[in-house]
C-alpha cells in the first residue's frame, strides 16, 4: 500500500479565492510600501560606506564599554553586534567613520582594551567608501530591475511565442532605464516608474502570462524587501542575493504551474479557464509542498544554525521563498485569468 502525501484526485477551489488572495495581497504589499518609505531600507556598510570591525575579547565586555571606548576616538554613531556564543565574547562593530591602516587599528585596540578592561584581538577591519557604497547600492537595485525585464522575456517568449515583440520591450525599456540612470535620475524614481510602464505595456500587446509572472516577482520582493525593513535588518550585498535567489525561486515554481496550464488548455480547448487553471494548480500541489518544505527544512537550519553572518540572507530566504510559493498559486496564475476574462469581455 503506497503512501500519498496529496490524493491524486484532490481538487480545492483556489481560483474561487482569488478576490480574498488579491486582498490579502494588497495588505501586504501596502504595508511592505510603508515600511520602505517611512522606515526606509537599512542600508549595511556595503551600500552606505564606513567600516566593520570583528573583534575578540578575553574576558566578559559590555557593550556600552566598547562604545564608551569609541567615544574616546570621536566615534559617534555605531553599532555593536554580539556574535557566536557569549562566552566567546566576539563582536561586529558597525561604523560610517572610515578606519584604516595600522596606527589607527592600534589606537582602536589601545583604546578598546582600557575601556573594557580585557585583552583584545582585532579579527578583521573592512572600510567602504561613500561614492563606493553608492554606486553599489545603485548597481544592485538595475540588477533586481534587469532580472525582472529578462524573465518577463522569458516568459513570454516560452508560454506565448512572442520572443521578438517581449524582446523588443525589454530592450526599449532597458535602454529608457539605462538613459535614465546615466543621466543622473535617482534609482528610487527609475525603478517604480519602469515597472509600471512594463506592466501597462504587457497588458496593452496581451503578454498575460509575462504579466502574472512579473507582477509575482514584484510581489516577493517588495513584501520580502518590506519585513526586512520593518524588522530593521541591514540591507547588505548578501541581501541582495537572497531577493535575486527569491526571484529565481519563484519563477520556476511560477513556470510549473503555467506548463500544466498550457498542457491543460491543449487537451480541453474549450472549457473555462478557470477550471484549468485549478485543475493545474491541483495537479502540481503535491511537488510544490514537498520541494517548498525540504526548501523551508534548509533554509531554517541555515538561519538557526549558520550563524550570525548569514543570518539576514537566510531571514530573507525563509520570507522570500513562503511568499513566492504563495503567489506562485494565488498571484501569477490568477493574473492569467482576470486579463482572459477582461478581454472577452472587451470583444
Amino acid at each position: 500500500m503506497s503512501f500519498e502525501f496529496i490524493k491524486a484526485n484532490i481538487n480545492l477551489d483556489f481560483v474561487g479565492k482569488r478576490k480574498l488572495a488579491y486582498t490579502f495581497s494588497g495588505i501586504l504589499l501596502l504595508l511592505s510600501i510603508l515600511s520602505l518609505i517611512i522606515r526606509g531600507p537599512n542600508y549595511g556598510v556595503d551600500f552606505a560606506g564606513g567600516s566593520i570591525i570583528q573583534i575578540r575579547f578575553s574576558g566578559a565586555a559590555p557593550i556600552e564599554k566598547i562604545k564608551d571606548g569609541l567615544r574616546t576616538i570621536n566615534i559617534e554613531n555605531v553599532s555593536v553586534q554580539s556574535i557566536g556564543d557569549a562566552k566567546d565574547n566576539e563582536y561586529l562593530i558597525r561604523t560610517d567613520a572610515n578606519i584604516s591602516g595600522q596606527e589607527l587599528n592600534r589606537e582602536l585596540k589601545k583604546v578598546l582594551e582600557t575601556s573594557v578592561g580585557a585583552s583584545a584581538d582585532i579579527r578583521r577591519v573592512e572600510m567602504v567608501g561613500p561614492q563606493v557604497g553608492n554606486d553599489l547600492k545603485e548597481k544592485a537595485l538595475l540588477a533586481i530591475l534587469f532580472s525582472l525585464l529578462l524573465t518577463a522575456v522569458y516568459i513570454s517568449g516560452r508560454f506565448e511565442f512572442k520572443w521578438h515583440q517581449s524582446a523588443i520591450i525589454a530592450v526599449v525599456l532597458g535602454g529608457a532605464v539605462y538613459f535614465l540612470y546615466t543621466s543622473g535620475v535617482p534609482m528610487p524614481y527609475i525603478i517604480p516608474a519602469a515597472l509600471a510602464v512594463t506592466l501597462v505595456t504587457f497588458w496593452v500587446f496581451g503578454l498575460k502570462y509575462a504579466l502574472g509572472a512579473i507582477v509575482a516577482l514584484i510581489h516577493d520582493v517588495t513584501i520580502s524587501a518590506g519585513v526586512l525593513s520593518f524588522l530593521g535588518k541591514e540591507f547588505t550585498i548578501t541581501v541582495i542575493a537572497a531577493l535575486l535567489t527569491i526571484i529565481g525561486y519563484s519563477l520556476n515554481d511560477t513556470i510549473i504551474v503555467y506548463d500544466r496550464i498550457r498542457e491543460n488548455v491543449k487537451k480541453l480547448p474549450k472549457t473555462y479557464l478557470g477550471i484549468i487553471i485549478n485543475r493545474s494548480v491541483n495537479e502540481t500541489l503535491s511537488r510544490t509542498i514537498m520541494t517548498q518544505g525540504l526548501t523551508l527544512v534548509m533554509v531554517v537550519s541555515l538561519y538557526f544554525l549558520g550563524g550570525d553572518i548569514i543570518h539576514d540572507f537566510a531571514l530573507a530566504l525563509l520570507v522570500g521563498f513562503m511568499v513566492g510559493t504563495y503567489s506562485s498559486i494565488y498571484v501569477a496564475s490568477p493574473i492569467v485569468l482576470t486579463w482572459e476574462e477582461r478581454s472577452k469581455m472587451k470583444k
